[in-house]
C-alpha cells in the first residue's frame, strides 16, 4: 500500500487520540498529521506513545479558521473528523460553542476537503443523533430525532457531511458508534468521573434513579471499526458501530464501586437532567455484514481494566478534577 497522508481532527482528545495510535500501529508508513485547539479535554499527555514517531505530527489550530484548515490539509489523502464539543450537560448550559465547532467547524472541513479532492471523508457522528428508544434497536436508515443541542449539533454536521457527499460528491462516510469507554477518557464522562470520584473519596452524582440505559463500546473496538469505514466504507453510506452491552446507570455505577470496594452509601441521587434520553440502541448488522466487523472486548474485562488504568495513572487525571 502506499503512502497515504491522513489528517485527524481533535486527534489529542480522547477517541480521536486511541484512533491515532491504533493507526500508526495498523499502517506505519501512513503519515498522520493531528490537528487539534487543545481546548480543555484536549491533551498531548494522551499521545506519549507517539510524539517521537516520525511519521507523527501536531498542528495547533481550529478547525472553525478557514486559513489554518486549508494549511494543514494541503496534500492530505483522507480526513477522520472527530474533533466536536461532546459533552451534554455543557450543551444544556450554552449551545453556541456546540454549534461553531460541531456544524461550522465540520462545514469548513468539507469545503476544504472538495478542493483537496481528498478519496476519503469520514465522520465521526453519535447514536444519539437518533434520540431515544425504548424497545428494539436503530438502523442507519432510522429517523433522526435529537433531543439536547449536543446531539442537535452532531446531526447538522452528519446531515451537512452526507449533503456535501450528494451535492459536491465529496468522498463522506459516517460512523454513529454508541458510548465510549476506556483509557483516558477526561473525566466528565460517567465511567472516568465516577471511578475517579471514588478514588479521591467523593461520592458519584447519579442522575434521577439511575435507570437510564446506555450501550457501552470500548474505545479501541471503536478505533477497529472506524478503520474498517476508513478502508472498505462505501461514500455516503452510514455505519452504526455499537458494543452490545446494554446496561442502567445505576448497573455501572454499581459495578464500579464493587470493583473499588465501595459501599452504595457513595451513591449521591441528583436531580435528572434536563431531556435525558432514556435508552439508546444500535443495530450494528450493516457493519458486520458488509465490512466484517464486530466488537471483541468484552465489557467485564473492558471495564476491570479501564478502572485499573485510572488507578495506576493518577499523574494523568490528578490535575484534572477539582
Amino acid at each position: 500500500m502506499s503512502t497515504r497522508t491522513i489528517l485527524v481532527t481533535g486527534g489529542a482528545g480522547f477517541i480521536g487520540s486511541h484512533f491515532v495510535k491504533h493507526h500508526l500501529k495498523n499502517y506505519p508508513s501512513d503519515q498522520v498529521i493531528n490537528f487539534d485547539k487543545l481546548t480543555y479535554a484536549g491533551r498531548l499527555e494522551n499521545l506519549k506513545e507517539v510524539e517521537k514517531n516520525p511519521n507523527y505530527s501536531f498542528v495547533k489550530g481550529d478547525i472553525c479558521n478557514p486559513s489554518e484548515v486549508a494549511k494543514v490539509m494541503k496534500n492530505v489523502d483522507m480526513v477522520v473528523h472527530f474533533a466536536a464539543e461532546s459533552h451534554v450537560d455543557r450543551s444544556i448550559q450554552s449551545s453556541i460553542e456546540f454549534l461553531e465547532t460541531n456544524v461550522i467547524g465540520t462545514y469548513r472541513l468539507l469545503e476544504e476537503s472538495r478542493n483537496q479532492n481528498v478519496s476519503k471523508f469520514v465522520q465521526i457522528s453519535t447514536d444519539e443523533v437518533y434520540g431515544q428508544i425504548m424497545s428494539g434497536s436503530f438502523k442507519e436508515t432510522d429517523v433522526l430525532n435529537p433531543r439536547n443541542p449536543y446531539s442537535a449539533s452532531k446531526t447538522g454536521a452528519d446531515r451537512l457531511a452526507y449533503s456535501f457527499f450528494e451535492t459536491h460528491n465529496v468522498p463522506v462516510v459516517i460512523t454513529r458508534s454508541s458510548n465510549n469507554y476506556g483509557p483516558n477518557q477526561f473525566p466528565e464522562k460517567l465511567i472516568p468521573l465516577f471511578v475517579t470520584n471514588l478514588l479521591v473519596k467523593k461520592k458519584v452524582p447519579v442522575y434521577g434513579t439511575g435507570k437510564n440505559i446506555r450501550d457501552w463500546l470500548h474505545v479501541e473496538d471503536n478505533c477497529r471499526g472506524i478503520e474498517a469505514v476508513l478502508s472498505k466504507g462505501k461514500n455516503g453510506e452510514v455505519y452504526n458501530i455499537g458494543g452490545e452491552n446494554e446496561y442502567t446507570n445505576i448497573e455501572i455505577t454499581k459495578m464500579i464501586l464493587n470493583e473499588l470496594g465501595k459501599g452504595e452509601e457513595m451513591i449521591e441521587y441528583v436531580e435528572d437532567r434536563k431531556g435525558h434520553d432514556f435508552r439508546y440502541a444500535l443495530d450494528c448488522s450493516k457493519i458486520k455484514k458488509e465490512l466484517d466487523w464486530k466488537p471483541v472486548i468484552s465489557f467485564e474485562k473492558g471495564i476491570k481494566d479501564t478502572i485499573r488504568w485510572y488507578q495506576d495513572n493518577e499523574w494523568w487525571w490528578k490535575p484534572l478534577v477539582k
